[in-house]
């Protein structure tokens, strides 16, 4: 394999990697936005979507460059919902 198809397939696996964890970031910004939106409403919320979907992209920065998140807890949904307000 030459040096150029080398750097080729190297760029398209990390492109393809961003390109999963981009995804996975939306679901997880998608389901952040649904406890706010709970929240703010004062009705019930869970942080556990959230999280799961955290674990999936924490799991899935360790095969590559993308970052890790940080788990979410109920009391940083309310306090974010209490600064917006």
């Amino acid at each position: 394999m030459s040096v150029h198809e080398a750097i080729t397939k190297h760029t398209r696996k990390q492109n393809a990697h961003l390109e999963q964890f981009l995804k996975l970031e939306e679901r997880r910004e998608q389901a952040i936005d649904e406890a706010v939106r709970l929240c703010a409403e004062g009705r019930p919320f869970s942080v556990e979507t959230i999280n799961a979907i955290t674990g999936e992209i924490n799991a899935h920065a360790t095969q590559g460059i993308s970052p890790t998140r940080v788990y979410v807890t109920p009391a940083m949904i309310e306090d974010f919902v209490r600064r917006s307000k």
